[in-house]
């Protein structure tokens, strides 16, 4: 009873990759950058930011050839203008006190690259975030975890729209 039920679901796993493979899926792999872009200077307004650390390491991940001194009109320069948390209230408790926010993290950057014209870009990632005050260090910690996952996601998306340009 036992091997005929393994049977059936190793057949069923069987046919489901047979089939995703036969109709061309694949997983998706690092995003390609252009090889103009493989090795780039990287500034920030603030360099000390979380943001700009991520992004640095994800692009180093990237096998992308990281300058961080200045004065490099050779190399294509990734500039993070900014990275901005705004919190807006979306529902209160009864007694008036905040049970929901919406977050809204903010990134600005430019891109320019040598014989053409700089590209600004800027995008926002919006979480919803409950908030209960009876838990306050609780929600503390999970708004720091939330912050830092909307960072690998903002340097995530910042490397996919750099491998579009």
């Amino acid at each position: 009873m036992r091997l005929t039920h393994s049977i059936k679901h190793g057949l069923a796993f069987l046919l489901a990759c047979v089939l995703l493979s036969g109709c061309g899926f694949h997983l998706k792999q690092a995003s390609y950058l252009p090889p103009e872009l493989r090795a780039l200077h990287l500034s920030a307004d603030d360099s000390k930011s979380d943001l700009f650390t991520v992004l640095r390491k994800d692009l180093v991940n990237s096998q992308v050839l990281i300058n961080l001194g200045s004065n490099q009109k050779k190399l294509p320069e990734l500039h993070l203008y900014r990275d901005s948390l705004t919190r807006q209230t979306l529902s209160l408790f009864k007694n008036g006190q905040v049970a929901q926010y919406e977050l809204a993290y903010s990134v600005s950057y430019r891109v320019t690259r040598p014989g053409s014209d700089p590209v600004e870009k800027g995008f926002e990632i919006y979480r919803n975030y409950q908030d209960d005050p009876d838990n306050a260090l609780a929600k503390a910690k999970e708004l720091d975890i939330i912050l830092d996952e909307l960072r690998h996601q903002a340097s995530k998306r910042i490397i996919r729209e750099l491998s579009q340009l």
